[in-house]
């Protein structure tokens, strides 16, 4: 028997959802014919039998979630019997148990990885899930630790990795009241250190509680639908953006008229040529990519773990795609290196391929700079979310023809609203002006376009 583990689907992707079996139990499969589609929170993969034989087993159910690494199909080879198993057995729970027991109720004594046996009080999470990152909870369950045994040391009474091997290597008491000899200022200093270097992966927020929601079903009619895919991927982006960036906009308007007018007589005069779809997205591309050279902090990343600024020397830019499975945010790479027609046809392939859900994980991988564009959708202005963890995002809304005045005199100008949230821990209002007011004078004359940008 081949047990079939779900393969890798790319830097960062740990999971996808089931869309469709094209086998059943007791079929035959031939190496490299289709066996099954998967979702990511990224794009749809269609995953191929990694050998030929008879299939024995499936495991997921269209709809479910698997993990790389899960085995999700079983063949038999060279006529190996078929034994007979559910086509879809339920999933093993990935993460320990939530505790119900009433706060303060004492736990039995448990046994350390060492044979010692230690009586630890669990912490009081009132029913709620031990507070660790991903990966201390995957290091207590290879340990074989339960964490609501493990009493905590990290901030917000986080338990961390070192408390797991502690935990598990009996000697937990010593670490929860402090080892012998350890003066009040080397205690001082290891918790400025772990308040400083925090975990990556947790998520404990002071005085951040969920409620549940109440019943809705109570007032009338309701209809549910689980957070799946690429829906729970943009939520869990917009949250961490928006919990751990601290958001500022700055807004001002573009007079795009000269440029507008260049956009359209280029448009009508390429019928059938490349760039024939040029639209106002590939000038503010180039406009971003001059003001981004001239005032680098938003061409980069603030990592909360070095406390350190990377500064990028290359340009990704992503745009924001609405497409019927969520949104998603292509990147055109090595946009600085690229003409305005190439970054206009690449944006337009892109684009079709994220509509049609065709669009490869690697075309939304390494983005250094976002740009969303409400203005086809009627919208005048945003305040966009920044796509972490870049550090910050320009919106364009609605292009419309407005009265203003030039020169003591009031004129018909096009008009291009501009929004752009940035990163306050690594840049100040005043850069965002001084960034906004280049991209608004680059894009003023097609001519300063050429020159500068």
């Amino acid at each position: 028997m081949f047990e079939f583990k779900l393969p890798d689907l790319g830097e960062g992707i740990h999971e996808g959802e089931v869309l469709k079996w094209y086998v059943k139990v007791g079929e035959d499969i031939k190496e490299d014919e289709p066996l099954m589609d998967v979702e990511t929170d990224k794009a749809a993969v269609t995953i191929p039998s990694p050998r030929g034989g008879r299939v024995s087993k499936l495991n997921g159910d269209v709809g479910e979630v698997v993990h790389v690494g899960d085995v999700v199909a079983v063949i038999s080879e060279g006529g190996e019997a078929v034994a007979p198993s559910d086509t879809t057995p339920k999933q093993e729970k990935k993460d320990e148990p939530v505790v119900t027991a009433p706060a303060m109720q004492q736990q039995p004594a448990s046994t350390g990885g060492n044979g010692k046996t230690t009586s630890v009080p669990p912490p009081e999470y009132g029913g709620r899930p031990v507070p660790a990152a991903p990966a201390t909870r995957r290091l207590a369950r290879e340990m074989g630790v339960d964490l609501r045994l493990v009493s905590p040391s990290g901030p917000g009474g986080r338990v961390t990795p070192d408390d797991v091997r502690v935990f598990a290597s009996g000697d937990q008491q010593t670490t929860a009241s402090g080892a012998e000899g350890v003066t009040s200022q080397e205690t001082e200093s290891k918790e400025v250190a772990e308040t400083v270097n925090f975990e990556a992966g947790s998520s404990n927020i002071p005085f951040l509680e969920l409620e549940p929601l109440p019943d809705f079903s109570l007032e009338g009619p309701v209809e549910t639908e689980a957070v799946r895919s690429i829906r729970r991927k943009i939520a869990k982006k917009m949250v961490t953006s928006m919990v751990l960036v601290p958001h500022v906009a700055h807004m001002d308007d573009a007079d795009v008229t000269n440029i507008e007018k260049f956009r359209k007589e280029a448009k009508q005069s390429r019928a059938g040529m490349k760039g024939e779809k040029l639209t106002l997205l590939p000038f503010v591309m180039k406009a971003v990519i001059a003001a981004m050279r001239e005032f680098p902090s938003f061409n980069a990343s603030l990592d909360p773990f070095k406390q350190e600024i990377i500064y990028k020397k290359y340009y990704n830019l992503g745009f924001a795609a609405d497409t019927p499975r969520g949104l998603v945010v292509p990147v055109v790479k090595g946009a600085d290196k690229k003409n305005i027609l190439t970054i206009s046809d690449e944006i337009r392939d892109l684009a079709i391929s994220a509509r049609e859900g065709t669009l490869d994980v690697a075309a939304m991988r390494e983005g250094t700079f976002t740009i969303t564009n409400v203005g086809p959708l009627g919208g005048k202005n945003l305040i966009p979310t920044i796509n972490y963890p870049e550090v910050a995002i320009l919106g364009m809304g609605r292009v419309e023809e407005r009265p203003v005045v030039r020169n003591g005199e009031i004129v018909i100008r096009s008009i291009l609203p501009l929004s752009m949230a940035f990163d306050h821990r690594i840049a100040d209002g005043a850069d965002a002006a001084r960034f906004v007011t280049m991209v608004i004078h680059l894009l003023s004359d097609p001519k300063n376009l050429l020159l500068e940008a």
